[in-house]
């Protein structure tokens, strides 16, 4: 299956315009969470310019983020931030039709190197080492300068699937 990425880099008019921004994204999460095709966003701080800020989101489809940008919720969000609190807005779209996972076990030191299946992320990432069992550490959804938001396709977040 292909997953439809979405990059955008922002910078703010202002650091004040930052901080409404941020109460406006606060929810964005809830929302997206409940929008069919919804897979992956991360929103962080650019490391090498803190006026830089990046954002991620993955889709199983085109048609999922289309129609995440014609959500009213989302229709707002940029209405509001094309009054004066967006300076720049570069946005970038990307079909991937191939993911692989590179992953050392601290333990045991297997070394594996294969294809996934990115719309199971979460639980793919969550998978214990076949040869010793140790479990690697994921990252929970976060709040504060960066911000992850997760969710497999077929599941619910936070939940593991089956393989």
């Amino acid at each position: 299956m292909s997953i439809y990425l979405s990059m955008q880099r922002v910078r703010f008019s202002s650091s004040a315009g930052y901080e409404q921004f941020k109460m406006v994204f606060g929810d964005v999460q809830n929302h997206l969470k409940k929008h069919p095709g919804f897979l992956h966003l991360t929103w962080w701080v650019h490391p090498d310019d803190p006026t830089w800020f990046n954002e991620i989101s993955m889709w199983t489809s085109k048609e999922a983020i289309k129609s995440w940008h014609m959500d009213t919720y989302h229709k707002h969000a940029k209405e509001w931030a094309a009054r004066g609190a967006i300076m720049e807005d570069i946005i970038t779209n990307f079909e991937s039709t191939s993911t692989r996972l590179l992953r050392v076990c601290p333990c045991c030191g297997l070394v594996a190197d294969r294809a996934f299946d990115l719309a199971r992320e979460q639980a793919e990432l969550a998978a214990p080492c076949p040869k010793c069992g140790f479990n690697f550490p994921t990252l929970p959804e976060t709040k504060g300068s960066s911000n992850a938001v997760y969710q497999d396709a077929r599941g619910v977040p936070g939940e593991s699937l089956p393989p």
